[in-house]
């Protein structure tokens, strides 16, 4: 993937999130994702902090959603790799985290949310 489409999917990312509309937001990956987080492992009971496939995504980021009405993301930068993107934003309460995410194609088949710490 090349920096420019990396760019250019992170300015939909962020557009869709803070549309919060799940749809939008779910537009983007596979029906096999997988997906890891630290907040998954708090939010979903008995979680390791993966989730698996594309409807238990779904319900997970509305979830979230409902528990988060301010959210709201700023991306602070972009990375491209072979086949993968980092995003690196500030969510609405100023904590800096990251999206790593794998694509198979146009699809996003993997990822991981990282977090940094709250601000004080």
């Amino acid at each position: 993937m090349d920096l420019d489409r990396a760019q250019a999917f992170a300015d939909e990312w962020v557009a869709d999130w803070n549309s919060r509309d799940v749809d939008r937001i779910m537009k983007h990956y596979a029906d096999e994702v997988v997906f890891r987080s630290p907040l998954a492992a708090r939010l979903l009971d008995g979680s390791d902090g993966t989730v698996r496939g594309k409807e238990a995504l779904r319900a997970y980021w509305a979830q979230g959603l409902r528990h988060n009405p301010d959210l709201r993301f700023h991306v602070l930068g972009v990375y491209a790799g072979i086949d993968s993107v980092v995003i690196n934003y500030r969510n609405q309460a100023g904590q800096l985290s990251n999206e790593v995410l794998i694509f198979d194609g146009d699809l996003i088949v993997s990822g991981w949310g990282t977090h940094g710490s709250k601000p004080s």
